[in-house]
């Protein structure tokens, strides 16, 4: 690229399940054509990360490809380094590893592993990890990991493979401005996003380190379609379930000004009534915390986010729901795979003449 000519600005793109391996691989291959900076594979439900990332790096070229995320409570922390490092290799560089430290109510009812001190876990097992990516051995005596001495037998194709750390409140925010090289939000609004940015460049600066050397990313939950109100229907859906299940992310929306809604879905919730939880998330509510509408709606939100301070937006795309052909109500009969693509599409046309920001894994 010509040092005249202008740069497209960095747009991700989220998997997060829903999908079989080969149809993820497809997606991110799509995402390259169109020349998005970056595809994320999360871990949860959605099949194993450092897999389906090994499938995408030996089917593209430039795309950066990263875990959005690895859980650092449900694998040991040489498993994530060999992980990490197995995908930087067949990606020939172009991986950043995401880590986050999950939810309790997964890593105790579905691991049957115990949970507690996440911040003090992150940081112990990011400094294991980067001790084995750079120098082929570790030998850590922490207060989480009392002993871990081990060694890689094969040489890691780079010996700094860029750590990004998923936080949302405070004490991980600081870790994070100390300790990583890029962060990752999720269900923020603008402000609360801006809000998030100076706390990492404020923890950054106490720590000595440059805060422009932290990539400030987000998750964006989408839902992109030419039909609004389905899109916002989808995005209902997605926030009524994530209220329910996940404590965290129901004190992060009502951290964002969402009190009423948050306890009138969980009050819905409590009653076992679905669809009465589902009303409860505000139109409000919707346009602020995710992107729902068609490309243009998308590309405005883009630029939003961006002008709070994140780098690095990632679409977190949900497949909008269809009409009924009665007209009335909506069809679950949508795939995943459907709302990936109408992201991926909407996203591809949010370059233009702005200040370049080159991906850390591809400067």
């Amino acid at each position: 690229m010509s040092s005249h000519e202008p740069a497209a600005l960095p747009t991700g793109v989220g998997l997060w399940g829903g999908m079989d391996a080969n149809d993820e691989v497809s997606c991110v291959k799509l995402a390259e054509r169109k020349n998005l900076s970056s595809a994320w594979v999360a871990e949860g439900h959605g099949g194993d990360a450092f897999s389906i990332l090994s499938g995408c790096a030996l089917s593209t070229k430039k795309i950066a490809l990263g875990s959005s995320i690895v859980s650092v409570y449900v694998r040991s922390p040489p498993t994530i380094a060999m992980g990490a490092a197995t995908v930087d290799a067949l990606s020939r560089g172009r991986f950043i590893l995401g880590l986050g430290t999950s939810h309790k109510v997964q890593v105790e009812p579905e691991h049957g592993l115990p949970y507690g001190n996440p911040i003090l876990r992150m940081e112990e097992t990011v400094k294991i990890v980067r001790a084995l990516v750079s120098t082929g051995k570790v030998d850590h005596a922490g207060e989480i990991f009392p002993k871990v001495k081990y060694d890689l037998w094969f040489k890691p194709f780079r010996k700094n493979i860029p750590v990004y750390i998923s936080a949302l409140f405070p004490k991980m925010l600081e870790l994070s401005g100390r300790l990583a090289d890029g962060v990752i939000l999720v269900w923020n609004t603008t402000e609360r996003a801006r809000q998030s940015v100076e706390a990492v460049r404020s923890a950054a600066k106490k720590a000595g380190r440059d805060p422009k050397d932290i990539t400030m990313a987000s998750l964006i939950p989408s839902c992109i379609s030419t039909d609004a109100e389905a899109a916002v229907e989808g995005m209902r859906n997605l926030i009524a379930f994530y209220i329910d299940y996940f404590p965290r992310y129901a004190r992060i929306m009502i951290e964002c000004g969402f009190k009423k809604e948050v306890e009138q879905v969980q009050e819905s919730w409590a009653r076992g009534d679905k669809g009465e939880a589902v009303s409860m998330v505000s139109d409000r509510m919707v346009k602020a915390l995710c992107i729902a509408g068609d490309a243009e709606e998308c590309r405005k939100r883009l630029k939003e986010y961006r002008s709070s301070g994140i780098a690095l937006p990632i679409l977190f795309p949900n497949p909008t729901p269809k009409r009924k052909k009665s007209g009335e109500g909506y069809s679950s009969n949508v795939t995943a795979k459907d709302g990936v693509f109408s992201a991926i599409m909407a996203a591809s046309a949010t370059s233009g003449r702005a200040r370049k920001v080159q991906h850390p894994v591809l400067a």
